[in-house]
């Protein structure tokens, strides 16, 4: 997780927009960040990652000294609110890679280091013999859209399922907080996953058809145009998330998006795992919720709860206690698999 307050317009093509709100994270910022240092025997890669015509930023971690013939288990990282391939995934890819897996984190699009969708602010003009336009335009940037990271995250699952060293038929997936309901949906739906894990998941749990019904009435108005199509001066988290106030979000982007119901076809070993003193989610209504489905449905599954700890424990005193167990279970439920 990433809690930092950055403050400088992230805006494409020489925007300039008078009165404009608080800004959000600029991308010359998010390549500023600097990595954790890198132990022997790991190289970690950059790597460009498309979705949808939009490029992401990628990092691929690999053992050193791998032949033309080795073929490896990958894991792909599926980040939480506001998280970054800089944070969370930088520290624990190595102990991965240590394992002999492949490990990618990558950004969503508009956040961290990746490219943004754009939306126009000004009426698009003929396109030239190229079908090339110039235009005013703003970056959309952090925002929180299930329909589009779950595009994002199949592209990030279809780039590690094309690199040489990897066995395509081995791919397991984490997900971490808001990731972690992403990554459910993704075991899910994507024949391409063979075992998952998931962290202080946020399942979309207690979502009520008050809430539904908002939704649809803001779809109705971002159709309509009496409100920003795209949240930008509205949608910032408050409340225990107000950390977070350089996000966006988008309830109506998230409309049919239902980890709970998309649980019901998980056929994968999955590991979950929740914070004793969980402060911003009922675990009864989200990873307790989801393990208990899957025990019924007789899907391989694991629920742990660290005592002791909040959310974000899993991110700082637990964070080595809680890798361990990802690796524990990916070396049973992946590594031994027969490669397809």
């Amino acid at each position: 997780m990433h809690s930092a307050l950055l403050t400088l317009i992230f805006c494409a093509v020489a925007l300039s927009v008078a009165g404009a709100p608080t800004p959000l994270h600029s991308l010359a910022e998010a390549k500023a960040q600097k990595y954790p240092s890198l132990p022997a025997k790991v190289e970690r890669r950059a790597v460009t990652i498309w979705s949808d015509g939009t490029k992401m930023a990628g990092d691929l971690y690999l053992p050193t000294g791998l032949g033309p013939g080795d073929r490896l288990p990958a894991i792909v990282f599926i980040a939480g609110t506001g998280g970054t391939k800089k944070s969370s995934p930088a520290r624990m890819a190595p102990l991965f890679v240590a394992k002999g897996y492949a490990f990618l984190a990558f950004d969503y699009r508009g956040w961290g280091e990746s490219e943004s969708k754009l939306q126009l602010l000004e009426p698009m003009p003929e396109t030239d013999a190229r079908g090339e336009v110039t235009v005013r335009a703003r970056a959309i940037r952090w925002q929180m859209d299930f329909a589009d990271q779950v595009a994002d995250i199949r592209a990030a699952i279809a780039f590690i399922a094309g690199e040489p060293n990897v066995d395509a038929s081995r791919i397991g997936i984490i997900g971490t907080s808001y990731g972690g309901g992403l990554a459910t949906w993704t075991a899910a739906n994507d024949p391409r996953i063979r075992c998952a894990a998931v962290q202080v998941p946020g399942m979309g749990g207690g979502k009520t058809p008050a809430a539904d019904r908002r939704a649809y009435e803001l779809l109705t108005r971002q159709a309509r145009g009496t409100t920003e199509p795209v949240p930008y001066e509205h949608g910032a988290p408050t409340g225990s998330m107000a950390a977070y106030a350089h996000m966006r979000y988008n309830p109506a982007k998230g409309l049919g998006f239902d980890v709970i119901k998309a649980a019901e076809k998980i056929t994968v070993p999955m590991l979950i795992i929740d914070a004793g003193n969980e402060e911003l989610m009922n675990r009864a209504e989200n990873g307790q919720r989801v393990a208990d489905l899957l025990r019924s449905r007789g899907t391989p599954v694991d629920y742990h709860v660290i005592p002791g700890i909040g959310h974000y424990g899993v991110y700082a005193e637990k964070f080595r206690e809680v890798t361990e167990m990802e690796i524990a279970w990916f070396e049973k439920n992946l590594k031994s698999m027969k490669s397809k």
